[in-house]
């Protein structure tokens, strides 16, 4: 069974940094990424990375949030600066696991951060 492990969450001042990290228990990775869902509003995606390493993100955070992925350590990162209170959500990793018969997409358990104004 596949398992997604995330970290780095937290309680962070506005305009501050985190970064948070998610591995993942196979090797068989193809894209990753992160959404998230604040209080109240829809599961949104964050930022994504395929395969091959090319990267897109919301419009909210663009130029503020960088994702990157170690394929040796089965781990993608999400690097956030210069954090807003309306960053404030729970942050959920994902992956896309080749199983030879199919791909399919897994998700953790999420990590909470928070951004204080």
């Amino acid at each position: 069974q596949v398992q997604l492990v995330e970290s780095g969450g937290g309680l962070v001042e506005a305009g501050g940094s985190r970064r948070l990290s998610c591995v993942v228990s196979t090797s068989s990775i193809n894209a990753m990424g992160w959404d998230r869902q604040a209080p109240g509003k829809q599961r949104e995606l964050v930022a994504h990375i395929s395969g091959r390493g090319r990267t897109s993100y919301a419009e909210s955070v663009k130029g503020r949030f960088t994702v990157s992925r170690d394929s040796a350590k089965n781990t993608v990162y999400l690097q956030m600066n210069n954090l807003k209170a309306e960053d404030t959500a729970v942050y959920y990793c994902y992956a896309n696991i080749d199983h030879g018969v199919g791909y399919y997409d897994y998700w953790g358990q999420g990590t909470q951060v928070t951004v204080s104004s």
